[in-house]
């Protein structure tokens, strides 16, 4: 191994988590930190050449997460939500969970944090997650500990929810969506993890944001379509008011203790992604996996 000081990564057990682990696998000795021993399961469960140590903790416990962290140099925080609930709010998620790591990263003398966030996050966002998140990567990178912020768009991976939804969408002959205009720039998860493994070995890198996102940007409609014909498929789009969506959620919210929409999902993936991918590829020196690719790979026939 290339590296005898364990890697950790927090929300290992997440589709991105134990992607970077298969990835890292002999690579370095990797560290697991997850909250519950069914998400420590997940990891454990993966076939992997090399042991890996996990660990159970609550990401809120300084205690804990110095434990966690101590010892190492680099931790990946992949810990964060899109939906908040009445138990699992975004300020307990986002800027305390990286306050508490950016406090043992000092402790323990970490010499880089890497931290997943969303494309579109600021801390003076109207829309509640990215505003979170916003604040959350300004914790890092305010923090002693030098961190590099990777702002990602939707992620597209084998088994994951987001390939999912859009397998779904491309076995339909009909398909119903909200603004179907909405700007898409989904990019490959194993890029993903790339961009993670090579940030880890450049320091440069470290002390700011990075944008990421796939090669190309595209309407929902055009995703959905694109995804039909990566499936030998054909489908039809109707694009409904994103009003509705947002009366819809609002109902939701009111009337159920946990609903499977709420205003803010529903903003965040609605936000409109549009950037020159090349430039923060180019600067993490990862190369994307071209939409069309990405497609065959992730949707099933």
């Amino acid at each position: 191994m290339e590296s005898a000081d364990p890697l950790v990564i927090t929300g290992a057990n997440g589709h991105l988590g134990r992607k970077l682990i298969a990835r890292l696998d002999g690579t370095r000795p990797l560290r697991a930190v997850v909250r519950s021993e069914r998400a420590a399961n997940l990891v454990r469960d993966l076939q992997l050449s090399h042991e890996i140590d996990v660990r159970i903790a609550n990401y809120d416990d300084e205690a804990a997460m110095y434990e966690a962290v101590a010892g190492s140099t680099h931790a990946v925080h992949l810990v964060g939500i899109i939906k908040e609930t009445r138990s699992n709010r975004y300020h307990d998620a986002h800027e305390a969970t990286c306050q508490v790591l950016a406090n043992a990263a000092q402790r323990a003398g970490l010499r880089g944090l890497v931290y997943l966030s969303i494309l579109g996050s600021q801390s003076n966002s109207a829309n509640p997650c990215l505003a979170s998140k916003g604040r959350a990567e300004s914790v890092l990178l305010d923090g002693r500990t030098p961190a590099l912020i990777l702002q990602v768009p939707m992620v597209l991976g084998e088994g994951d929810y987001a390939t999912r939804a859009l397998n779904n969408r491309a076995h339909k002959t009909w398909n119903v969506v909200l603004r179907a205009s909405s700007r898409e720039q989904p990019i490959y998860a194993e890029d993903v993890v790339g961009a993670i493994e090579a940030s880890l070995s450049n320091p440069e890198l470290y002390g700011q944001r990075v944008h990421l996102a796939g090669p190309e940007s595209l309407s929902r409609r055009e995703l959905t379509e694109r995804g039909a014909a990566a499936v030998g498929k054909h489908t039809r789009v109707v694009s409904l008011p994103l009003g509705i969506g947002y009366a819809m959620a609002y109902i939701m919210e009111r009337m159920l203790e946990n609903p499977p929409l709420t205003r803010a999902m529903l903003g965040v993936l609605d936000h409109d992604d549009d950037i020159d991918a090349l430039v923060g590829a180019n600067e993490l020196g990862v190369t994307l996996t071209p939409l069309d690719e990405t497609l065959r790979r992730c949707l099933t026939t």
